[in-house]
């Protein structure tokens, strides 16, 4: 007969085997679309709708998610917003500007990630576990066309972010933007004010945008006052716990802010305690690395923001 402890022993291991397999083949192919809803322009204003897209983490044989990103257009937003980690192969880009090609008629603004500028390196899928998975390089770094991107990009007509202020005319109002480059390779540098204190002093809505959401980095654009701030890089967790949510968050950010739709520094604006946050939506992103390709209860998404009057 069986002792009781290696039956259990077995059952856990099948369970296991079973949620592995369905993380790598089954959800992390499984896409979303999520849909929120911010009250955060003036009050009385038309809604403008922003597409967050972040994390593609594209290789060229994922077809299918080409494809999806491709459809996002139906959609029709009128802003959006990119918060980096496109590539994950030296041969991504030509497959990132595919995939991005019918959303590039519409205005938009994007930084970049780490994953922009060199490739993804093979590490223990263990490191994912810890708060901060960053570590020194087991092999030189390989770069990618992070400037190429770039151009490509802003060559349609989007904006660059990179450290950098501007402005977008998005459905008849003005959104001043501020965005850094990548906060997880301490690349950012928070750009000063322009000399007359403001880019766009009659803005209808000040935007913050950043790939990694680092506590320093979020302060600051709550600083600048921002309304709203959008970041990407956390994957949701990757793997979380149903019941109890994203395990880390590979940031400083707080796992219960993992993804989705919160207030920072304190709850959301529209919470008791709220007053005086600024609204921050954090994607879970479409992808992964190709070296840890599974997700667990955390599907890959993209977010449609509809922003209305407060």
């Amino acid at each position: 007969m069986t002792h009781p402890l290696a039956r259990a022993a077995g059952a856990l291991t099948v369970a296991g085997a079973a949620a592995v397999a369905w993380g790598g083949l089954v959800e992390v192919r499984w896409y979303a679309l999520r849909d929120v809803t911010v009250p955060v322009l003036p009050p009385g204003q038309a809604p403008i709708r922003v597409l967050h897209l972040s994390d593609l983490h594209l290789v060229p044989s994922q077809q299918r998610k080409i494809d999806w990103i491709r459809d996002l257009a139906s959609l029709r937003p009128d802003l959006v917003v990119d918060t980096g980690d496109n590539m994950a192969h030296v041969d991504a880009m030509p497959s990132v500007l595919h995939a991005l090609e019918p959303l590039l008629s519409t205005p938009g603004a994007f930084v970049m990630g780490s994953n922009d500028h060199y490739a993804p390196q093979p590490k223990n899928p263990a490191r994912y576990l810890m708060p901060d998975s960053r570590q020194a390089p087991v092999v030189p770094l390989l770069p990618l066309p992070v400037g190429q991107l770039a151009g490509e990009l802003t060559g349609a007509g989007w904006i660059d972010l990179t450290n950098r202020r501007d402005v977008v005319q998005v459905a008849g109002r003005t959104l001043s933007l501020v965005g850094v480059d990548d906060p997880h390779m301490e690349r950012d540098r928070f750009p000063e004010p322009s000399a007359d204190g403001a880019l766009a002093p009659s803005a209808d809505l000040h935007v913050g945008v950043a790939h990694a959401p680092y506590r320093r980095v979020l302060d600051q654009m709550h600083a600048d006052r921002c309304e709203l701030i959008l970041a990407g890089h956390t994957h949701g967790g990757q793997l979380a716990v149903p019941g109890l949510g994203a395990l880390v968050t590979n940031c400083d950010l707080d796992r219960g802010r993992a993804k989705g739709l919160h207030g920072w520094p304190g709850p959301r604006p529209d919470d008791d305690g709220g007053e005086g946050s600024s609204w921050l939506h954090v994607s879970a992103g479409l992808g992964t690395s190709p070296y840890a390709p599974v997700r667990f209860a955390c599907r890959p998404e993209a977010t449609l923001i509809t922003l209305v009057g407060s």
